[in-house]
């Protein structure tokens, strides 16, 4: 199905519905949505940055490793950038093999580049003003699976 990155909200739900429904060959889809979480109620709007045409080709490139790595029968990577809220759905992967271990493996394999890797600047803003969004230890090691 490919890549989406777009400034408008979606529907999780049908997406993944709709994914499904397309997924021939497949015994197994997983999906996964990620939310702009409030730590500690403090966070009024998230931002997030990215260069159109570099961030689409980066996130095909990886979709495609993903496919071939994990023989997938598909895969999906929705992004949102803008301003977002604590609640909005930030991001969806959703990835279809013929058995569920490539379809979980290859899930992550899509969210751990886009939590760490993907071209997109992430500032947070709350009552004591804005900051850039830093890497976090733990996602880069998640990569070393990789």
């Amino acid at each position: 199905m490919g890549v989406r990155v777009q400034s408008e909200p979606f529907d999780a739900g049908a997406e993944a519905n709709a994914f499904t429904a397309a997924a021939t060959g497949a015994g197994a889809v997983v999906t996964f949505s990620g939310v702009v979480r409030d730590e500690g109620g403090r966070l009024q709007a998230m931002s997030i940055e990215h260069y159109p045409g570099m961030t689409e080709r980066a996130l095909a490139t990886h979709r495609e490793t993903a496919v071939e790595r994990f023989g997938l029968t598909d895969a999906l990577v929705i992004h949102r950038y803008g301003d977002l809220a604590p609640g909005d759905v930030i991001m969806m992967v959703a990835t279809a093999a013929p058995h569920r271990k490539d379809a979980f493996g290859a899930a992550e394999f899509l969210m751990d580049y886009l939590k760490s890797r993907a071209p997109f600047w992430k500032k947070e803003r709350g009552p004591d003003g804005e900051s850039w969004v830093a890497s976090k230890d733990d996602d880069e090691a998640a990569l070393d699976r990789w």
